[in-house]
């Protein structure tokens, strides 16, 4: 079997970073050492000076694929994401056609499995009136089921409460809630447009989507959840009122309710909508710097278990509309890692914290199997940086399909070098391996 060495890295796991060497064979992890290994491998990479970290795992994802690829696919977006060291992703069902059957499901994954450079899974979409497809769904096999509570695309929201009600009492497996509630924004709607008509201010975004909007729709998932004791996964907190409704006194494997923050909502706030505009126009909105702050303490002390991206891309042109044409979501799996180690320099957030949101506690949340640590016997999925290798974001090193993206013109201190998934070396300092490909998920249950 193939091995290869990593030596010399700074490796960061679990609470600690040590020095060391990692010996990967056949795609696994098998030995961890303190040491350089002596022996004769068919690879070795000298990781003097880098950090070692498990590959970021990100459990929201949108890469668009099937119908919507003149924005993105799958291909080009698992590309980005290894490039930002993202090895396994989680993506949505809110394509086109919407995944609300197990075979629109299994159909991505079979794109996937021919075009994926990252590991991954697809969530089984919920609707008003699909709750027979629903509980057909693997919990070995699918990472879980998704509600958008809150406005969607296509079928896709669940507004009904009889609805809610059957889901959250008869699914046994893992929702993910992307929280709103949909008569507040369109009460909001209404007033902007009659103040400002169809030129409605970006700037208004988080006043149309807001705080009100996301507390009401978060709690009554929350309520919904301890009812019917779900396994319930509530994704993008973007409020400070929202962070009372989770419990940070359990282990997160003892804990029924998680939630997720978002790099859009640790780094940008309301102030940046007048140089960002519709670049920065997300659902849930970016909201004031007082929500950012909170967002991130929260994710330090735990109320928040998770970060992700909620990678949503759309094309410039798309992005050129007005407020009510454009559309919300922009490109950050090649620019989360760098992101929080930016927010690292600035020392708001350790690299032990960093490793612990994007990689463990995602594997925990999800009980992904063999994932999401630098563990003997598990996949090694790797990731190396650079936190002194300044770059500066421009259109010719993005690799979103959509061309832009929200760091653009930004310069980041530190820069992913070197990505491994099940042990392959896909990113190289710049450089893809194309016939590498990811793996389906799988979960412990």
């Amino acid at each position: 079997m193939e091995t290869t060495l990593i030596f010399n890295a700074n490796i960061v796991n679990e609470g600690k970073i040590f020095y060391g060497s990692i010996l990967i064979t056949g795609g696994i992890i098998t030995e961890i050492s303190h040491q350089t290994l002596s022996g004769n491998y068919h690879h070795t990479i000298d990781a003097e000076g880098k950090y070692l970290f498990p590959g970021l795992i990100d459990d929201q994802v949108h890469f668009r694929e099937p119908g919507l690829t003149h924005k993105a696919d799958i291909y080009s977006e698992s590309r980005a994401a290894v490039a930002g060291g993202i090895t396994s992703y989680m993506e949505m069902p809110n394509t086109v056609p919407n995944a609300l059957t197990q075979e629109l499901l299994e159909a991505k994954y079979t794109i996937a499995s021919e075009s994926s450079l990252a590991n991954y899974s697809f969530f089984m979409g919920a609707s008003n009136n699909n709750l027979e497809e629903v509980l057909k769904t693997d919990p070995r096999r699918v990472c879980g089921v998704k509600i958008f509570m809150g406005s969607s695309t296509g079928n896709m929201l669940v507004d009904n409460h009889a609805s809610l009600e059957a889901i959250f009492s008869k699914c046994r497996m893992l929702i993910a809630t992307h929280c709103e509630d949909e008569a507040i924004i369109r009460s909001n709607m209404q007033i902007y447009r009659e103040k400002y008509g169809e030129d409605v201010p970006v700037s208004c975004h988080p006043m149309i989507r807001s705080a009100e909007a996301c507390y009401k729709s978060s709690s009554l998932a929350v309520e919904l959840a301890k009812k019917h004791n779900t396994r319930l996964h509530i994704l993008h907190i973007s409020t400070a009122k929202e962070i009372g409704l989770f419990d940070n006194t359990k282990p997160l494997a003892s804990k029924r309710i998680t939630a997720e923050a978002c790099i859009h909502h640790l780094w940008f706030t309301d102030a940046d909508y007048k140089e960002k505009g519709n670049f920065i126009k997300w659902n849930p909105a970016v909201k004031t710097e007082a929500d950012r702050d909170a967002v991130l303490r929260a994710v330090l002390d735990n109320h928040i278990d998770v970060i992700a991206t909620d990678h949503a891309p759309h094309t410039l042109e798309e992005k050129a509309q007005t407020y009510f044409k454009a559309p919300s979501g922009g490109p950050l799996v090649q620019h989360s890692l760098v992101t929080l180690l930016e927010l690292h320099k600035q020392g708001k957030i350790s690299l032990e914290q960093i490793a612990e949101k994007t990689a463990h506690a995602v594997a925990t949340c999800f009980r992904i199997e063999k994932r999401g640590y630098i563990r003997k016997d598990y996949h090694a999925d790797l990731v190396l940086v650079d936190l002194n290798a300044p770059w500066k974001v421009d259109q010719k090193n993005i690799y979103y399909k959509c061309g832009w993206s929200p760091f653009q013109g930004f310069t980041f201190s530190s820069k992913v070098t070197h990505t491994f998934v099940n042990g392959k070396l896909v990113y190289n300092e710049g450089r893809f391996d194309e016939s590498v490909r990811g793996e389906r998920l799988l979960f412990d249950i």
